[in-house]
């Protein structure tokens, strides 16, 4: 793996997760913790990473309003489209189901 690709693994990984740890990442993909840090060094220049400090809270996070893009929609946008998902019937129900289906984390058709 270049690390070019690493560092694009990194950032889907944190994308998904949304926290993690130098330690488990530096595990994950078999290189230092030292390589990672320099990895999200790096990727910060791009994205809105944060480092925390700290013995038990810390890590790595992406703020809360970012995701790839076409990616998927925050758990508050699935929220929001689930309450008005009850509310509608016919043709609007099947259009929102198959944006939930399409875009939602962990959402399954119910």
């Amino acid at each position: 793996m270049t690390p070019s690709e690493r560092r694009s693994a990194i950032l889907r990984i944190l994308c998904k997760r949304r926290h993690e740890t130098t330690a488990n990442l530096a595990k994950e993909f078999c290189v230092s913790e030292r390589t990672i840090r320099a990895d999200l060094v790096i990727l910060s220049c791009y994205y809105p990473i944060q480092v925390i400090r700290g013995r038990y809270g810390g890590g790595i996070q992406l703020a809360d309003w970012f995701y790839l893009e076409g990616q998927k929609l925050s758990p508050k946008q699935t929220a929001l489209l689930l309450r008005l998902r009850q509310h509608l019937v016919g043709e609007d129900l099947q259009i929102i189901n198959a944006i939930l289906a399409q875009f939602a984390l962990h959402w399954e058709y119910r």
